[in-house]
């Protein structure tokens, strides 16, 4: 199967500016280029499939460049948005460009890191405006979704004009890199469209560079693909630790599974096939989640990471908790209901008071029924006294009640 076709079984090909994209593909080794803005100091789940298409790429042998926005961030690109973005400060643009440059790399240790506002900085509005605006009617501009979706409510020239400067970008490495083709999201059409024509206008109409869209991810429920409740997933493990990013891709609803196992997995098709039919016979197993939360847990952080995350998940449901690091430990329970004690205390008013009982009586019950773990040792006596000296690193005390219920004491 070849790259194109993969793409297409995988529903990671929306659009292509040209239908030759498949035979360039397949017969030549080329330079192509995905970029990101720095509106953040961290790229989340959402942004990840811009870099695991890359690497499928990557991996038949193709060159990918990796464009850091640090100029056009400081613009703000109107695509999928209904109102303007904040504008950043050119310090908050290049110190968000060097770390989320790390996050990638990570995924695509091999690619050339450029920040486009080494180039965009040295023209002044002028040459700007005569050298590259001049090829840019605005009927044209108009007519792109990115910018007729915002003309209701109201579009800033600031951002009506990113559309030219990520075009430069795309002329610029077309010229000085030899890449010949675009990538991103399907919102992004507009964009590479835009670049395309630029490149013809201002190198030549025999000049051919190629451009390729894969459709938005939207969740089985109908809601943007990597937001949670709590928020977005990010890839920094200080926002989102390796654990809650584990069990991100654990908790994927079976309905959303097959998709995310081939758009974000990289065994081979006949593999994959396998594994979908095994998943569909026993979905309790868990199996497509499992194989989702290994890969990506093991691209994004690293196998140790990924390993650590596992037994996390395995100390938690058996209550091991001996077998945790503290690290581990801070991960693991971050988000367990907690209280905090200024002195020691008998376990049977600790019970009541991290609400594991409602009373007294039903306290020593559950203690006599061996259903109360400390730190992952059961304890059967009523007279058993919670103290600051046999904690956990001095800090705090992990009470589990049955098989689920915790509550993590800090001391």
């Amino acid at each position: 199967m070849n790259l194109i076709e993969e793409l297409k079984w995988r529903d990671l090909l929306f659009d292509v500016t040209d239908p030759e994209i498949g035979n360039v593909l397949e017969n030549e080794k080329i330079t192509f280029y995905v970029g990101v803005d720095p509106t953040a100091d961290s790229i989340h789940v959402g942004h990840l499939m811009s870099y695991l298409v890359s690497k499928r790429l990557q991996d038949r042998g193709h060159h990918p460049i990796l464009v850091i926005g640090g100029g056009t961030g400081l613009i703000g690109d109107p695509s999928g948005r209904s109102s303007e973005r904040q504008l950043l400060t050119l310090e908050q643009s290049l110190k968000n460009a060097e770390s989320i440059t790390k996050q990638i790399k990570r995924i695509l240790p091999t690619a050339k890191a450029v920040n486009n506002y080494d180039w965009i900085s040295t023209y002044d509005i002028i040459s700007f405006l005569r050298g590259i605006g001049k090829h840019f009617n605005i009927n044209y501009m108009m007519s792109k979704e990115s910018v007729k979706s915002r003309l209701e409510n109201g579009i800033s020239f600031t951002e009506f004009s990113y559309q030219i400067i990520q075009s430069l970008d795309f002329m610029h490495l077309y010229k000085e890199e030899n890449c010949k083709l675009q990538i991103g999201g399907q919102d992004q059409w507009g964009n590479i469209t835009a670049g395309l024509e630029l490149i013809r206008k201002m190198l030549g109409h025999e000049e051919k560079g190629y451009g390729f869209t894969w459709p938005l991810l939207i969740k089985a429920d109908g809601k943007p693909f990597g937001k949670t409740a709590g928020g977005a997933v990010w890839l920094d493990p200080a926002r989102t630790s390796v654990y809650e990013f584990y069990q991100f891709w654990i908790n994927t609803p079976d309905n959303d599974a097959v998709i995310y196992l081939k758009k974000f997995t990289f065994m081979n098709v006949e593999k994959t096939i396998t594994l979908i039919e095994e998943f569909e016979k026993a979905p309790h197993q868990r199996a497509a989640q499992n194989k989702i939360a290994e890969e990506l847990t093991v691209i994004v952080h690293g196998q140790e990471a990924y390993d650590s995350a596992v037994r996390i998940s395995k100390a938690l449901f058996s209550g091991d908790i001996k077998s945790l690091s503290v690290d581990e430990i801070k991960d693991g329970f971050k988000d367990v209901p907690s209280i905090q004690i200024t002195e020691d205390m008998n376990l049977v008013e600790l019970l009541i008071e991290a609400k594991l009982a409602s009373s007294k009586r039903e306290a020593r019950e559950f203690i006599k029924n061996n259903a109360v773990s400390v730190n992952g040792e059961k304890q059967n006596s009523l007279d058993f006294v919670v103290k600051k000296g046999n904690a956990i690193n001095k800090e705090f005390t992990i009470l589990r009640r049955g098989k689920k219920k915790y509550t993590l004491v800090k001391h």
